[in-house]
This record gives C-alpha cells, structure tokens and sequence, in this order.
C-alpha cells in the first residue's frame, strides 16, 4: 500500500510545500484509492516535516516547490518527493498520479538543484 500526501492552500496544491493549511493524504492499493484522509501536523518547523511523513507512514509527496535545504531529509526518511508539479486540484494530482502523468516544471527543478 503506498500514501500519498498532497499539501493544499486555497483547495488546490500549495505553492510551497511547507506553507500549506493541511495534507491531503491518499491509501492506495494497486491503483485504486482506498482512502482519503485530510492531516494537519503540528510542527514546529519544515524541516520536521519529512521525519512526520514517514511516521504518518507516508511513501510519496506531491508538491510544486520545496526548500531545497531539506530535499535530502525526505531521502532519509524514504520518501519519495515529486517536486515542480503544476498547481491543480488534488482530484487531478491523484488521476495523474495513478496513470504514471505527473509532470515537472523544469524551472521549478532548476531552481532546487542549483
């Protein structure tokens, strides 16, 4: 089973992953939702956030932008990250999510790895 969270601002994707109301978090099996669950943690700061996703049991996030400086803390804790992914509804994020259509903003990458 994977769980998928998606950080929402406004009822969309949150513009920074850090920075958002609440995650919406998909169970999916196979390539079915299963469940969906609306999470809101309380942290202290970002860099405690990928630590609580893998607690959360959390495999995968979808986000557009991320502090680069805790890229490496979603790596250590074993999730996975798609980054620079086009603000939309989560109904449209998890659709593409399922079908494998994710895309990227290749600006977005640029600006997280240099």
């Amino acid at each position: 089973m994977k769980k998928v969270a998606i950080p929402i601002a406004n009822d969309k994707l949150s513009e920074h992953f850090g920075a958002c109301s609440y995650y919406e978090v998909f169970e999916i099996e196979g390539d079915k939702i299963q469940k969906k669950i609306f999470e809101t943690p309380s942290l202290k700061c970002v860099s405690e956030l990928p630590s609580w996703l893998y607690k959360e049991g959390i495999t995968d996030v979808i986000t557009y932008r991320v502090n680069k400086e805790i890229i490496a803390l979603f790596a250590l804790n074993k999730v996975n990250l798609f980054v620079g992914v086009p603000i939309n509804s989560t109904q449209n994020l998890i659709d593409d999510y399922l079908h494998g259509k994710l895309q990227s903003d290749e600006n977005i990458i640029k600006e997280i790895t240099n």
